[in-house]
């Protein structure tokens, strides 16, 4: 959530810092503004509500632009206080010689607040980021010394941050700090970058340092120095990012959605290729032993929307394949339940960014009670990656769009082959059943590639139901965890109202739901399952609802069903990979149709780095 962006170098800051933030506007965000200190020291700000091009027209209209080599950036997803230009970033102290940009929450801002009130400041704002701002100027001036201020700030405020500050005193500096909101930094030709996410930087350079909790961040005269609370100078390992550029572009897309549908195969083949050797499933990256394997006693899987719900469809496969108890928690309840655990327990952490803060909090509450860890992520050195014991990289690129598409279906054959492992490493699996499942994986993406060539037909099925306004999918089994995911992308985008249930549930109080205008589509991969929510079809068709089915190939489509999507033939445990690709691009074609934007839908951001 909200983007944050530093430039410290040889060129004019503000075009680098604009840029920067439209590599970031995926994130989500409701305002934006920047602040550059310019040839005598002095810091300007501007900042404007509304997208990037509103703060671009300001800038232009201010006659000229804002001269100097040292900036920061940020785009604002509000939490505290509504979205407008006065409650945009950055924020400045009473004289305007301290500046700051901030991601994330400060809960104990209005306890702050009041104590720098009694220490004579004022605020124009209703942020907290004002307030984080303020207190590290309240410590500055006790002071004197930016690293001293910043320390101290830390220590005195509860929640999570990324803070980037620019001191007049030190015009040729950048500090920063992070507590559970991500932040990366860059050097190249003697210029410091600074980003709460790659892809910002990745245009001029791909060795980035990934800045660790409560650590402090100097960037000056082209080199970075990092520091612990007790100002302590620390070392860092240096990332290399192998990222296509063109990975993070459109490539003659209308939306970056679409491009990443149709990147699916490519990101399922690529994770594929990187964990199948001579035809077996190596996780030597992973660090994942078969003693490991052997002495787990069950599976608990986390994550929060699509990456639960890709844990909802490796719940069935481990279950039926692995025969081993498998619980999918939602992770923004997990430390709140007290879990009980065994603590031979295999704790799996599901997220695309691997900075969602309630999924981090699930994990560090799993570790908390001695449980193994495996994050399953598609950032390298992300939060989660460094905090479990066991990491799975999908191999997904980045993704720039909100909805997420590609990575949950890299996620999805992280659940595969993890499921495959157990199987074949605690005999579940004969050696027979291990490779023919193996050679149905391989297969996925050429069976992907073959629905994405028939997207017409889906998309002039959303132009003949744009105007319903409530659409149900129901399914058993892995369809029904295919059902939740696109019920999730048709709210996301297309702000239809949509659930998702299963089908065996809508006549306990469900079905009072339907009439007359109320689309019901129905997922029927499963062989032993799909008769019967063929049944529950019919069901809803005699109350009047419209139906339609992602069904797969040689399965009995009902003969009342009004549009059928046919997907190619797989084994059950991996259909969830195919139908949901018709899902994905039912969803995008309705949000175009009805005017939305696809890639930054309302009110969402792509990495919800607060609780």
């Amino acid at each position: 959530m909200c983007g944050i962006v530093g430039y410290l170098g040889k060129k004019q800051a503000v075009p680098v810092l604009l840029d920067g933030l439209t590599k970031l506007e995926y994130r989500g965000y409701d305002s934006a503004g920047l602040a550059v200190v310019n040839a005598i020291g002095k810091i300007e700000i501007i900042k404007a509500h509304g997208k990037l091009t509103e703060l671009k027209k300001k800038v232009k209209s201010c006659g000229k632009t804002i001269k100097g080599l040292c900036g920061i950036g940020h785009t604002r997803w509000a939490t505290h206080g509504v979205p407008n230009e006065n409650n945009a970033h950055p924020h400045a102290n009473d004289d305007g010689s301290v500046v700051a940009v901030h991601n994330g929450i400060i809960e104990n801002y209005s306890e702050l607040k009041e104590k720098l009130i009694k220490r004579g400041y004022t605020f124009y704002s209703e942020t907290d980021t004002e307030v984080a701002t303020k207190l590290v100027d309240y410590y500055y001036r006790k002071y004197g010394e930016p690293l001293r201020a910043i320390s101290e700030f830390a220590f005195r405020v509860r929640g999570s941050y990324a803070l980037a500050v620019l001191f007049g005193d030190y015009p040729n500096e950048i500090y920063a700090i992070r507590k559970d909101c991500p932040m990366v930094v860059g050097l190249a030709g003697g210029e410091c970058f600074l980003a709460s996410d790659v892809p910002a930087l990745l245009k001029y350079t791909r060795d980035v340092y990934y800045v660790d909790n409560l650590q402090i961040t100097r960037l000056k005269q082209g080199k970075a120095e990092f520091f612990n609370l007790d100002r302590e100078m620390l070392s860092l390992p240096l990332t290399h990012i192998d990222w296509d550029l063109k990975a993070a572009e459109k490539d003659g897309f209308e939306h970056y959605m679409l491009k990443e549908i149709h990147e699916q195969p490519a990101a399922v083949k690529n994770t594929l290729n990187c964990y199948l050797k001579n035809g077996k499933i190596d996780f030597s990256e992973v660090k994942l032993s078969d003693e490991t394997v052997k002495s787990t006693g069950s599976v608990i899987i986390c994550g929060c929307g699509s990456a639960y719900h890709a844990g909802v469809v490796m719940q069935y496969v481990m279950e039926d394949l692995c025969r081993i108890p498998v619980r999918v928690e939602l992770a923004s309840e997990f430390r709140y339940r007290n879990p009980v655990v065994a603590g031979n327990e295999l704790f799996v952490a599901i997220s695309q960014s691997g900075e969602t803060a309630d999924t981090i909090a699930a994990l560090r509450e799993a570790k908390r009670l001695g449980i193994k860890t495996l994050a399953v992520v598609n950032v390298y050195g992300s939060t989660i990656a460094r905090e479990s014991d066991f990491v799975f990289y999908t191999k997904a690129g980045p993704e720039i769009s909100v909805a997420t598409t590609k990575a949950y279906s890299a996620q999805l054959i992280a659940g595969y082959l993890l499921a495959l492992k157990y199987g074949v490493v605690r005999g579940t699996l004969t050696d027979e059943n291990y490779r023919a499942l193996l050679n149905e994986l391989c297969a996925l993406p050429d069976k992907i590639s073959e629905i994405l060539k028939e997207q017409s037909a889906v998309q002039q099925f959303a132009s003949e139901t744009v105007n319903r306004e409530n659409v149900f999918f129901i399914g058993r089994g892995i369809d029904y965890a295919a059902g939740i995911e696109g019920s999730l992308k048709l709210k996301e985008i297309s702000y239809i109202h949509s659930e998702a249930y299963a089908a065996g549930e809508l006549k306990h109080g469900t079905i009072s739901l339907i009439e007359s205008e109320t689309l019901v589509i129905g997922v029927l991969t499963q062989d032993k399952l799909a008769e019967k929510t063929a049944g529950n079809l019919e069901e809803v068709k005699s109350r009047d609802a419209s139906i339609a089915v992602i069904a797969a190939e040689g399965v009995k489509i009902p003969e009342s069903c009004g549009k059928a999507v046919v997907i190619p033939c797989t084994d059950g445990h991996f259909t969830a990979s195919l139908s949901v690709i018709p899902l994905q691009l039912y969803a995008y074609y309705l949000s175009v149709l009805r005017g939305n934007d696809v890639d930054k839908p309302r009110n969402l951001a792509k990495s919800v780095t607060v609780e």
